[in-house]
């Protein structure tokens, strides 16, 4: 199925839908835009229809899956940089002061929304967790693999049992023998991955704690979780690893490791004072 006639598509097909697909078709013609960023989960919950539903209604449109269909709906829209917040697109007429202008709107945008989101609850639960872990994974792929890489980074100035492993076998395979001592702190925009799956699974059938770092407060990956961060900034399919999503992600790092130190001051000034120490011989 080509991808730029999709939303042709959805305007003609009507007849060969179901009362449900016709619903989610109505839908998403309604809210091309916003349709580009929602999860599987968030589109059936607002359309009031299964999660099949719409995998069958992709199915039927001849396309793989759902992911495959939103694809192709972002393609068809000419997605860029959506309009968000009231930040209007990057031109081609843009300046390059014009340009930063936007993007510098767009990232203060996602920061400003993680913090909307913040639950203090939630951040005090994800830190007594790493504080009492024996060994804290920082897991995710693509994009969100690089915020974990950050997480990593950030936390090891001041904790000793931050880990973390690039390959998703071996992501998989640490899971595999967590313990309920262990943590998984596991980024992942859109929640909804099969790697995730993967290595979620068995961490928590092995009692790990499982710290999601998610834009959707309803993706598949929530229900691992023991808590869900939510972070700001909004990617469609055709920004996967765009900067406003991971300055979001990172904001949140932030939180996280600030209150980590806060809880623990002398463990933190100790391991800060040792790594700062290590590192005097690499200046010049």
């Amino acid at each position: 199925m080509g991808t730029n006639n999709v939303i042709d598509l959805l305007n003609n097909c009507n007849q060969d839908l179901t009362k449900s697909e016709k619903k989610i078709a109505s839908y998403i013609l309604s809210k091309i835009n916003e349709a580009q960023y929602m999860s599987i989960t968030s589109l059936a919950e607002d359309c009031k229809v299964a999660e099949a539903t719409i995998t069958r209604f992709c199915k039927k449109l001849s396309y793989n899956g759902y992911n495959e269909f939103k694809l192709a709906l972002a393609k068809a829209a000419g997605s860029g940089i959506t309009e968000i917040s009231g930040i209007s697109d990057i031109s081609d007429s843009d300046s390059i002061s014009a340009m930063g202008s936007k993007l510098f709107s767009l990232e203060a945008s996602a920061i400003r929304h993680s913090l909307e989101l913040l639950n203090e609850q939630d951040v005090s639960r994800a830190v007594d967790y790493i504080i009492q872990a024996q060994h804290v994974f920082c897991f995710g792929q693509g994009g969100s693999g690089v915020t974990a890489i950050e997480a990593w980074a950030r936390f090891i100035t001041a904790a000793h049992n931050f880990q973390y492993i690039l390959d998703s076998h071996m992501q998989t395979m640490a899971a595999s023998l967590c313990t309920p001592e262990d943590v998984i702190l596991f980024f992942s925009y859109s929640g909804a991955t099969r790697d995730m799956v993967d290595i979620l699974r068995p961490a928590k059938n092995r009692g790990a704690h499982i710290i999601l770092v998610t834009h959707y407060q309803k993706s598949p990956a929530t229900a691992f979780a023991d808590v869900v961060l939510l972070c700001g900034g909004h990617e469609a399919p055709l920004q996967s690893g765009s900067i406003a999503s991971k300055i979001g992600q990172m904001f949140l790092i932030d939180v996280l490791y600030n209150e980590y130190c806060r809880r623990s001051p002398k463990t933190t000034a100790f391991n800060n004072d040792a790594t700062m120490s290590a590192l005097v011989t690499k200046l010049i």
